[in-house]
């Protein structure tokens, strides 16, 4: 990346922070609270009764006694295909936009004292593994994870208006880092991190506390325009795979006529963005090895009859509307095809877009 790029970035992201208000009960960003793992963790990270948006629903200590359906577990693990969590409500037929503030672990391995994820949910997950960062990307049946059906939901990142994070103490680590020298009983607190879940589809990025460029690659100023532009990928619908790949560019950065560019992401009040100056380009992946979901995930739990309803919640507290028209398939240049569901689906208005190829 061009030293001019680069600082556009800083800039940019100098101005979220200006244009983000910490709580003044609760002024230390939860992005700059460290815990060692298990030891250091705090029953709460955040639980000041007297922020505005209140304490955090959850707990970060989580083991056996937390082990179970009904956990509200906010610490989170990205670990490898097998062993990793998303972020989703507690309650059923719950939209993100909602609930952001109150999301919970949902793993895919027990161990973790959280909720695991349904047998069968999961369609399809794309790992890759780069220099900087781990991406996890796939296809979920939502509606067992208590997310609501035809809800295109949002991002969810350790920063948030107030910098208190969505959800609210949401703590991640991982093991899976080269920096962690492949000890997989040591794990590292991630810092800079995004999630974006809905549309029956979710991506997750996370950048090594030990790497290079954690800020720019985990950007969570795009939190409007989805996993298309701020995980860029390749993953299909059915398979399951693990890859190794290079960085991606940073979200927002871009390529015309021979000048490295930033795109802004402009504000909600103009309305939803309808065009975006350049698309994006899924970094070249390797060495991919293929998984059965049946020796992943076997040993999960049977689905509940009672995690799916048909009515769902449009409101929001906050006063944003929301739409769920899918957008016509488009030529992307690493021969996919991206389709956009455009959505005014969280308080930032996302634009939730996976790559499907063709």
């Amino acid at each position: 990346m061009s030293p001019s790029a680069l600082s556009a970035l800083l800039a940019v992201a100098a101005a979220s922070v200006v244009l983000a208000q910490p709580d003044p009960a609760a002024p230390t960003p939860l992005y700059s609270k460290h815990y060692a793992y298990p030891s250091g963790i705090p029953y709460q990270v955040d639980y000041n009764t007297a922020a505005i948006r209140g304490p955090q629903v959850g707990y970060n200590i989580c083991n056996s006694t937390t082990d179970n359906q009904q956990s509200m577990c906010q610490t989170s693990f990205a670990n490898h295909i097998d062993d990793f969590c998303l972020w989703a409500p507690p309650k059923p037929n719950s939209t993100i936009g909602d609930s952001e503030g109150q999301e919970v672990a949902w793993c895919t391995k027990r161990g973790h004292g959280t909720r695991l994820i349904p047998n069968g949910a999961l369609k399809g997950v794309q790992v890759v593994k780069t220099p900087n960062y781990i991406q996890f990307v796939g296809f979920i049946d939502q509606v067992q994870i208590n997310i609501a059906p035809n809800d295109y939901g949002g991002e969810l990142d350790p920063h948030g208006a107030d910098m208190r994070g969505n959800p609210l103490g949401a703590l991640m680590y991982s093991n899976a880092f080269p920096s962690n020298n492949g000890n997989n009983n040591s794990y590292q607190q991630v810092s800079d991190w995004t999630n974006f879940m809905g549309g029956d589809a979710f991506c997750m990025k996370i950048c090594d506390p030990n790497g290079h460029n954690q800020g720019q690659l985990c950007q969570n100023i795009y939190d409007r325009l989805g996993c298309e532009f701020n995980a860029p990928n390749n993953a299909k619908n059915g398979t399951f795979e693990v890859c190794e790949g290079e960085d991606a560019i940073p979200p927002g950065v871009y390529v015309s006529a021979g000048q490295t560019l930033t795109y802004f992401q402009p504000p909600e009040s103009l309305g939803p963005i309808t065009t975006v100056p350049y698309a994006p380009i899924a970094p070249a992946s390797s060495n991919c090895v293929t998984y059965h979901s049946t020796d992943l995930y076997a040993h999960l739990p049977t689905p509940t009859s009672g995690a799916a309803s048909t009515a769902i919640n449009l409101g929001n507290s906050h006063g944003a509307t929301r739409s769920s028209s899918a957008g016509a398939a488009a030529s992307t240049s690493n021969g996919a095809s991206a389709v956009g569901i455009s959505s005014v689906a969280t308080v930032a208005g996302v634009v939730f877009a996976m790559v499907f190829l063709s």
